[in-house]
């Protein structure tokens, strides 16, 4: 197999970034927490998708890239009960947590990751590098609206989010430290970040620069001399999980797993903030600004809506997606339960970890 240089490798992840397209397709994956911690090994397919393991105690039913939003719930939905039926199969339960205890140390966590088209090559609001941009800086708020992993072994964290916490010290935008040289988005983009923005290097300066399993950087293992494949470069990336992703289309990973039905409301929200044109801008408009706030990942990880930032920008972008959803005519089920998530939660300043944690302090509400 070909070695790759660290250049070579730079230049291959750029490249394999972002396929262009019209946003409309959508693809959902969803993690189960098992228990006893036993999941089936090797991937198995569903109705419309697969079930793949990602440890003994987490599965993921990921149904195929849809066109639109209701036809990617509903195939979810399918393959969602078909995952339901071979974990009894197997006497496993799939809990209704979003997290619980591996060691003494680890919890397993369990969350929504929501597919998207990367965007078109032009400056609009479904352009490629506005969405970049958009998804990036609304991606703290919705993860602070949708904390559900407060607890570990039954008892509180000091997190609202255990698996939020994990990025307590990602900046809002990728490079946004670094200053990155090229700039290929408008400054009217870029104004108040106080640095341009590059989609492509970003992404490719945060693949190059992340930890690999051997606890050194793909950038530090280049410069010491390791003889690296095409094969280890994919390797490192399919275990990358930061909260955008560019995966030749848009990879965004920043809600809890819900309970119930639950799923379903942040995909909405997701989709509806960065697929429609208007709802796209208002929440630009609310959370551009968010690039410039200290310690946002810890904030949404911990106080979640109690924090005022985090909760102005939420209603706002809530407010958005409701009204997009509403244009595209999405069903009334669907409508009313982001309606009933944004009255009970995120107008109230609480998230679903609030209510874990009030049941664990032993409050009725």
């Amino acid at each position: 197999m070909t070695i790759l240089t660290e250049q070579a490798a730079e230049e291959l992840i750029a490249a394999r970034a972002f396929a262009p397209g019209m946003p409309g397709f959508v693809g959902i994956a969803v993690d189960l927490l098992l228990d006893p911690a036993s999941a089936p090994a090797g991937r198995r397919p569903l109705r419309h998708g697969f079930l793949d393991p990602r440890s003994p105690r987490v599965v993921a039913v990921s149904a195929p890239p849809s066109p639109g939003l209701e036809v990617a719930l509903r195939r979810t939905s399918d393959d969602l009960a078909a995952a339901t039926r071979v974990m009894d199969q197997h006497g496993l339960t799939v809990l209704p947590f979003a997290t619980a205890q591996a060691t003494a140390e680890i919890s397993e966590t369990a969350g929504i990751r929501v597919g998207l088209e990367a965007g078109l090559d032009e400056n609009g609001p479904l352009g490629l590098a506005r969405r970049w941009v958009l998804a990036h800086t609304v991606a703290p708020v919705l993860a602070a609206a949708f904390a559900n992993a407060p607890l570990r072994d039954g008892r509180p964290t000091g997190w609202r989010s255990v698996r939020q916490a994990a990025r307590r010290d990602l900046p809002v935008l990728p490079g946004q430290d670094q200053h990155l040289p090229v700039q290929r988005i408008p400054d009217s983009l870029a104004a108040g970040f106080g640095f341009t923005i590059d989609s492509r290097t970003s992404w490719t300066t945060h693949v190059m620069d992340a930890t690999t399993v051997t606890g050194r950087s793909l950038r530090d293992r280049f410069r010491a001399g390791a003889r690296l494949t095409e094969t280890d470069l994919d390797r490192h990336l399919t275990g990358l999980r930061p909260p955008v992703a560019a995966r030749g289309h848009l990879e965004i990973d920043v809600a809890d797993r819900q309970a119930g039905h639950g799923w379903r409301v942040p995909v909405a929200v997701i989709v509806a903030l960065l697929d429609d044109p208007r709802a796209a801008e208002e929440a630009y408009a609310a959370t551009a600004h968010l690039a410039a706030e200290p310690g946002l990942w810890e904030r949404a990880a911990r106080d979640a809506l109690t924090d005022p930032v985090l909760a102005d920008a939420a209603r706002a972008c809530f407010l958005a997606a409701y009204g997009a959803l509403a244009r595209q005519g999405a069903g009334r089920e669907l409508r009313d339960a982001v309606a009933d998530f944004t009255d009970m939660y995120v107008n109230r300043g609480r998230c679903p970890a609030d209510d874990l944690l009030d049941r664990a302090a032993g409050k009725v509400r």
